[in-house]
């Protein structure tokens, strides 16, 4: 820079002294005057030109202003690089502590979305234990959720030590990151010295939410033991239920209802072919999972008044017309006894009542039909008999004598016309609950089928109110151990927060030789400082640009692809991780989809798999986990007072700087000795060339430490495979 300036110079001269040469006339002459004159005016100017005296003296002035001004130039230019150096040291002392709130901000997104991550899994495995099919593998996942609980245990324990420990030595890795920047503007021979000091030096961050007490999932481990011993068992009886209520169906309707009629044999098919029935009065159904009981009874209720109804009888003999009216009397006792019936179910129990229709003699003696007397006698030869009615033709030869029950006449003669008695009315169910034509024989078995039914329906009700306690212990289990996530956030707040003070210093220098003539003296510059200061300031997050991007984007270099790895492994942990900016609605949205994949279930275990669904995921709702603050913090030069005078500051006030820069040793490379004669007091330093502040565990195996360069504090935090 000195030989060009001097060049140019040089230059310059010329260019004057040719314009003074070309101005002067040949031949011009001189006026002549006294003494005073040749000695005044004259001596610079003649004949409107200017005298070699008057050129020599303007270009003595302008090189005594040049070589003045280049000397002024080069002082300048040595104070402003020691603000350079200043304000190098500020930048990079603050680039520190924004690497530490990254690092702290991802071990924080680790943690929390590990813990939720853990807890959606044991929420999906106790859901699973209640869906058939999936209930093999729900143990597994709940054994999968615990441990990754237990490596979130682990990892905040060790985490929250390395944060701490890395926060008390982070005002030594600022001053030594700064001095090694001002170190690095050395230039033609100037050295600076300088450091930055964290401001303030103590850490207030909170780090008891990190690593707290653990979180033991004992009481769900314990909880989702016992679920599955009772899901099994409800899962059984549930089958034992199933398997009863379908030989019911088969009785009522177990036929296909695109065959003919008497193409199968059941309650709907005899009814179908003995009745007149519509279609809702005689329903099909082709499943016995949409089949409920009631659909039988509500049938045979139908049948026996249509029965009843449209009984006649089939021919004009006293045989045919006995023969109807036993049948009447029966399909009489059947409509009312039917009509008693019910099947119910409150929640807790169920209970029924079908009747037995007599299928016999012996089995009509122990009905209404044997004792009611509703039946017509007379008196014929002296001798008292039972008539079907009133038409019979021996009734009319002989004297009316009252109604009397069949009871009354068993074993004694019958009526040589009607034969009319106990068998009468027997003989009416006998041959149709005996055979598969008959209405009854269905019947039958399906009041036999239906007190198996609710047999088993009950014990299967008492096992699903046990598996209903189970859940919900469970579930309370599930609440409490959750909770221990919805505590407030760590408080990020490490030394340095406020801002950094870097100070810089040169010594003493004097101008080069290039710039010394005898138009100039030679400069002596002394001792130099500046002082600086820089801030963080947040900058706005967008999906490319914020905490963890810029992390994964530099593990991706630094491991050649580990980020790639985490689409991978991490699945449940690594959609919570980067939905970290919003957790609560990432975790929200991951257990609705993680529960919803399992499939609903049926039956008594599907509900409370549903009731489970809604618990579990209620709370994680109710963590109530608020949107984390992703904004990278870059580094930003501000007015030193500003920080100087920023609570918790203990460097000396804005007026005793300069006493404070005279304090700096010039040439020293110790961060802690520079540190210490400007009376700030370091109390840690860390050894070695790199320190782990914590490892990231991948639920696929493996780790990813974030570490500290201490060697160089080349980007100060980083990460590594």
């Amino acid at each position: 820079m000195i030989h060009g300036l001097l060049h140019g110079i040089r230059r310059c001269l010329l260019r004057v002294t040719q314009g003074f040469a070309a101005r002067r006339r040949p031949g011009a002459r001189r006026k002549r005057g006294g003494f005073m004159g040749r000695a005044g005016i004259d001596l610079f100017i003649e004949d409107g030109a200017y005298t070699t005296l008057s050129s020599a003296v303007v270009i003595l002035v302008v090189l005594t202003l040049l070589f003045s001004s280049t000397a002024a130039i080069w002082s300048m230019s040595r104070a402003g690089d020691t603000q350079v150096a200043a304000d190098s040291g500020a930048l990079a002392g603050a680039n520190v502590v924004s690497s530490y709130h990254t690092a702290a901000t991802v071990v924080d997104a680790s943690i929390l979305s590990l813990g939720l991550a853990g807890f959606a899994t044991i929420g999906t495995g106790l859901v699973a234990i209640l869906i058939p099919g999936a209930e093999v593998v729900g143990s597994d996942i709940i054994d999968t959720g615990t441990q990754i609980i237990k490596t979130r245990n682990k990892f905040a324990k060790s985490a929250a030590k390395g944060l701490q420990k890395i926060e008390t030595a982070l005002p030594y890795l600022v001053a030594t990151r700064a001095m090694q920047a001002v170190s690095a503007q050395d230039t033609d021979g100037v050295t600076y010295t300088g450091t930055a000091l964290a401001v303030p030096r103590t850490s207030e961050s909170d780090f008891v939410a990190l690593g707290g007490s653990e979180i033991s999932t004992d009481a769900i481990k314990d909880a989702s033991e016992d679920l599955e011993r009772a899901a099994e068992e409800l899962q059984k009886a549930s089958e034992e239920t199933a398997k009863v209520k379908e030989r019911a169906w088969l009785a009522d309707c177990g036929g296909s209802d695109k065959g003919s009629v008497g193409s199968c044999s059941c309650m709907w098919e005899r009814a179908k072919s003995l009745s007149d029935l519509s279609g809702a009065q005689n329903p099909h159904y082709s499943s016995s999972v949409t089949w409920e009981p009631q659909v039988a009874l509500d049938r045979a209720k139908d049948y026996y008044h249509w029965r009843l109804t449209n009984e006649k009888p089939q021919g004009p003999s006293v045989e045919m017309k006995a023969e109807s009216a036993a049948r009447k009397a029966f399909y009489t006792y059947a409509s009312a006894e039917v009509d008693r019936a019910y099947i119910t179910e409150n929640g807790d129990r169920v209970s029924s009542y079908i009747p037995l229709l007599p299928r016999n003699s012996d089995e009509v003696r122990a009905t209404e039909l044997y004792t009611d007397a509703v039946w017509p006698t007379s008196v014929n030869d002296d001798k008292t008999y039972l008539h079907y009615g009133t038409s019979c033709p021996n009734y009319k030869k002989g004297t009316p004598s009252g109604f009397a029950s069949v009871a009354d006449y068993d074993g004694q003669d019958k009526c040589s016309k009607c034969h009319f008695g106990v068998s009468s009315l027997g003989a009416v169910a006998a041959p149709s609950t005996s055979i598969e034509n008959g209405f009854e024989y269905h019947f039958d078995k399906f009041k036999d089928a239906l007190e198996d039914y609710v047999d088993c329906r009950n014990k299967e009700l008492e096992l699903e109110r046990q598996t209903e306690d189970e859940a919900d212990r469970a579930g309370n289990a599930f609440d409490t151990a959750i909770k221990e996530l919805s505590g407030e956030r760590p408080r990020i707040a490490p030394p340095g927060r406020n801002g950094v003070v870097a100070f810089a210093a040169s010594g003493a220098v004097s101008s080069p030789d290039e710039l010394n003539s005898s138009f100039n003296t030679a400069v002596e510059l002394g001792d130099r400082g500046a002082i600086s200061a820089a801030v963080l300031a947040p900058d706005d997050a967008t999906a490319q640009n914020n905490v963890l991007s810029r992390f994964f984007s530099t593990l991706e270099e630094r491991s050649g692809g580990v980020a790639g790895v985490l689409d991978g492994v991490m699945d449940v942990w690594g959609r919570l991780l980067v939905g970290y900016g919003d957790i609560q609605g990432a975790a929200d949205e991951l257990m609705g989809e993680l529960i919803g994949g399992l499939g609903g279930g049926s039956g008594a275990l599907g509900s409370i798999a549903s009731w489970l669904g809604g618990t579990v995921s209620s709370s994680v709702a109710a963590l109530g986990l608020e949107p984390c603050d992703l904004r990278l913090r870059k580094p930003v030069l501000t007015d030193s007072a500003n920080v100087i005078k920023s609570p918790g500051s203990d460097i000396a006030g804005i007026s005793k700087t300069q006493d404070t820069l005279r304090k700096i040793p010039l040439g020293v490379t110790d961060p802690k000795a520079l540190c210490e004669a400007l009376e700030y007091h370091v109390e840690r330093t860390i050894s070695g060339a790199v320190f782990t502040l914590a490892e990231i565990p991948l639920p696929g195996g493996g780790s990813i430490p974030l570490t500290v360069d201490v060697a160089t504090l080349a980007g100060a935090f980083g990460g590594g495979s």
